[in-house]
């Protein structure tokens, strides 16, 4: 492939992925991606600092996208209700990639220690992300924390859900993120 062929940034994931299936993640190296994906090594370190970092790639885009949603919603609406807005605006950004790479990626993830750690972190950063929203909509901090929380919770339940499927299954990934969000809005009205 040509040094400047668009899509680099993609055909790395893809191929970070891939290995990290096929050989796991600590027999992978920087090299063997890059070589993968047909880019040089400092392509690779253009696009990301380290291995471990192709698996959040867009966590930055994520999380501005779940607080554009939220920041958006109308002014009366409730601090679930918002995080509804910020879980439709976020799921959106979702497409086929998204659903073919899971179940790989998510077998590379539950393989390596170091992997779940920056998966945690992740959603750490997610939650953060929509509690700073909901807090500059004027939601008290404990509220706004804990909408934050089952924002992530119905994001990662919608998620697994919507990649899990045989790509048949009828329904956008936002669809399958408001289901779940409900479902944890009536789990969390019974804990009384």
């Amino acid at each position: 492939m040509g040094r400047w062929e668009p899509g680099a940034r993609e055909r790395l994931v893809v191929a970070a992925v891939d290995l990290f299936t096929e050989q796991g993640y600590d027999a992978t190296t920087v090299a063997q991606i890059a070589e993968r994906a047909g880019v040089t090594k400092s392509t690779f370190f253009r696009h990301f600092p380290d291995k471990r970092e192709l698996l959040v790639a867009g966590q930055e885009t994520l999380s501005r996208l779940l607080a554009e949603g939220i920041t958006e919603a109308p002014g009366d609406a409730s601090p679930l209700e918002a995080v509804a807005a910020g879980l439709e605006r976020a799921s959106s950004a979702m497409g086929a990639m998204n659903r073919e790479l899971a179940p790989r990626l998510k077998a590379a993830v539950a393989a390596s220690a170091e992997l779940q750690e920056r998966d945690a972190l992740k959603s750490v950063s997610l939650a953060a992300a929509m509690t700073t929203a909901l807090i500059d909509r004027g939601v008290p901090g404990p509220t706004a924390a804990l909408a934050g929380e089952l924002g992530v919770l119905a994001f990662k339940r919608a998620y697994a859900e919507w990649a899990e499927g045989d790509g048949s299954a009828k329904g956008e990934l936002a669809e399958y993120a408001m289901a779940a969000l409900d479902d944890l809005r009536a789990a969390s009205a019974s804990l009384g």
